[in-house]
């Protein structure tokens, strides 16, 4: 029996390692423990999310935490190394680029245990962004490196990783969205915030160099507040993107001009609140994806994207870093959903399939 600890901690990792677990408990000879270090722990961020996507009940909960960069990784990697020693895995599974992902990966490769990195490969080339330092060492210290964009794969070959070690599999994320969408389209989440469908800006947005410096997050709420103006915007707030409006008196002017400020949503309301969107402004990764798969107009608010398969393939335009260009988004109801090789909702399974030939075929050298 092949004993595998699956790693979360934040929010986007429970979409994406959902389908891999199922996958995983579906086939013979694998056993798992789930570990949750408490990266994201509020209620919407964790435990409705969960509780959206069947999410089964983690066996540790960990508690790391907020902290500093440094500290939120130390944490994870000292309580997890604590874990491994106890739960003595045969396989780590990680995703993603945050805190978490790290931290789970550094404690598995000092102790010897194999690694898994789901969603390997992906690159900005921004090293000013702390998930690109993330991803790029989880990768190197990975023995199973599962990508989901021919992209991926070439970022991987520049860099020396033996072909052997990776695999194209797809999106586990969209394996997700395609099994939840009817769920999610069925809430009409838009009709709790009296908007339209297609008529508003969904606005999400959380990373350091758009919501750290004061004087540019003044400058944000000033465009959405103008943006307000002309059409509804609902900003579903991170909660360290709220606690800087806050301090700042931001908030205030953003609730001032009509703009609708949310609190982090669960997984099914969001979807339903992308889908029904006009356009999508964000600066997250993960967003890029369902918006281009959803078919819904997408601009992200990042000078460079580690998805660039969204751009050429999707529905995403990368704004840069200037604030001035939010003016040029544009609502429609247009849906031109994309067929991006391999986002077909089976991701999981194929992750599974490669997990299991490694091992079938460990054990026979083992009994040989």
């Amino acid at each position: 029996m092949t004993k595998v600890v699956h790693a979360v901690g934040a929010r986007p990792n429970f979409v994406k390692m959902a389908p891999v677990i199922k996958a995983l408990d579906e086939r013979p000879g694998f056993s798992r423990s789930i570990v949750h270090t408490g990266q994201h722990y509020d209620p919407q961020l964790s435990t409705e999310i969960q509780n959206d996507l069947g999410f089964p009940a983690p066996d540790r909960f960990l508690g790391v935490g907020s902290g500093t960069h440094a500290e939120q990784t130390g944490r994870v990697l000292i309580a997890f190394e604590h874990a491994l020693i106890e739960e003595a895995p045969d396989l780590v599974i990680v995703s993603g680029d945050v805190n978490s992902t790290l931290g789970c990966a550094l404690a598995a490769a000092k102790l010897g245990i194999p690694l898994a990195h789901v969603e390997a490969g992906l690159r900005s080339f921004d090293w000013t962004m702390p998930e690109e330092i993330n991803r790029i060492l989880t990768d190197r210290m990975s023995q199973f490196l599962f990508t989901h964009s021919p992209e991926a794969l070439a970022n991987l070959e520049q860099e020396g990783i033996e072909a052997a070690r990776v695999h194209f599999v797809g999106n586990t994320m969209i394996d997700t969205l395609r099994r939840l969408a009817p769920a999610a389209r069925a809430r009409v989440a838009w009709k709790a915030h009296d908007v339209s469908e297609h008529g508003y800006l969904l606005v999400t947005l959380h990373r350091p160099v758009n919501v750290d410096d004061p004087d540019r997050l003044d400058a944000l709420a000033r465009a959405l507040a103008g943006f307000a103006a002309r059409a509804p915007v609902v900003f579903a707030i991170h909660p360290r993107t709220r606690a800087r409006l806050e301090s700042s008196g931001a908030l205030h002017k953003l609730l001032e001009t009509g703009v609708r400020c949310l609190q982090p949503l669960g997984y099914l309301d969001f979807l339903s609140l992308q889908g029904g969107a006009g356009a999508i402004l964000t600066d997250s990764g993960g967003i890029q994806e369902e918006a281009s798969v959803l078919g819904v107009r997408c601009y992200t608010l990042r000078r460079s994207t580690e998805r660039p398969v969204t751009v050429t393939h999707g529905t995403n335009v990368l704004l840069g870093e200037d604030l001035s260009r939010i003016g040029e988004i544009e609502l429609s109801g247009d849906r031109t959903p994309c067929m991006i090789p391999l986002w077909d909702g089976r991701a999981g399974e194929r992750i599974a399939s490669v997990l299991a030939a490694a091992y079938a075929a460990e054990a026979g050298r083992a009994n040989g």
